[in-house]
């Protein structure tokens, strides 16, 4: 017989019984996942399964971006800086995929929004705990934010801890201070607690990094790396500026913010601003 051309036959050897075996929805669990969109429109509106798989996915991402910081953290205390580094890329690259992903979301016109919202009552993308885990990690921490997870003990719980515990710039300048650079004392001893703040004293030693790179490539490629995190965060914030501006424009947030407004301030929040000032202090 012969076989039709635009058909791919199954080999031999490809499993096609299951009964005894498991499956890649087994594995995945997607009978699980799959079934997590539940929207509330009624009757129901046809956009508001996009509104909330790009959620659900962007909190995947989340998840997996807390794994690699938590991991990048670890071994930059344990003076791994290779690890931390490949850590790093993989978490550039969820960034990318999560920056694109609001154009998917841009497609939502406010007349299609509009049929659903009153359905999210007052939940908010501000309540994401994944996202506000990652700002604490990474050194963006208002014990204010805390207050938002009152009612989920265990989601508090998690964040005060990340809150109470040294953010992956703490440690990378400890492992600066272990290699022979001069950190000073006040930064090393620092309460964590407190959000990151400009310490001009470092920008000094970052210029020597920077106008020795050959020297101190590894420091250099670390502080490049970390500079590619803020740079892909500060260009997500503004994608969820520009998004949140296209579809609901001068409106409140469901969540009880100003909406755009609100948005634009953290524009202004920073990770790393020495490795930023250093870019003033090469040359001069």
């Amino acid at each position: 017989m012969t076989e039709d051309a635009n058909i791919r036959s199954l080999e031999n050897t490809v499993r096609r019984d299951f009964r005894q075996a498991m499956s890649y929805g087994d594995y995945l669990r997607l009978d699980l996942v799959l079934s997590a969109q539940q929207p509330l429109s009624d009757p129901p509106r046809h956009d508001e399964l996009l509104f909330i798989i790009q959620h659900q996915t962007s909190e995947l991402w989340l998840k997996l971006m807390l794994h690699e910081l938590r991991a990048v953290r670890e071994q930059l205390r344990t003076d791994q800086l290779n690890p931390a580094l490949k850590g790093l890329a993989r978490v550039k690259h969820i960034q990318h995929t999560l920056i694109e992903q609001w154009g998917v979301l841009t497609t939502l016109t406010p007349s299609e929004y509009a049929q659903f919202r009153s359905y999210l009552q007052s939940s908010s993308g501000f309540q994401s705990w994944q996202y506000r885990a990652i700002e604490f990690i990474l050194g963006n921490k208002n014990p204010e934010m805390l207050q938002v997870f009152d009612h989920d003990p265990e989601t508090h719980a998690l964040l005060t801890a990340l809150y109470e515990e040294p953010t992956v710039y703490d440690e990378f300048l400890r492992f600066l201070h272990r290699l022979g650079h001069d950190i000073p004392p006040d930064v090393l001893d620092r309460d964590v607690r407190v959000a990151w703040h400009l310490h001009p004293d470092l920008v000094p030693t970052f210029s020597r990094i920077y106008e020795h790179s050959l020297e101190f490539w590894q420091e250099y490629e670390g502080c490049e790396a970390l500079v590619d995190v803020e740079d892909n965060f500060q260009l997500w914030r503004f994608r969820h500026l520009k998004t949140v501006e296209r579809i609901i424009g001068s409106k409140s947030g469901t969540g009880g913010s100003s909406g755009v407004p609100f948005l634009r301030r953290a524009l202004d929040l920073t990770f790393f601003p020495e490795l930023y000032a250093v870019r003033a202090d090469i040359g001069t």
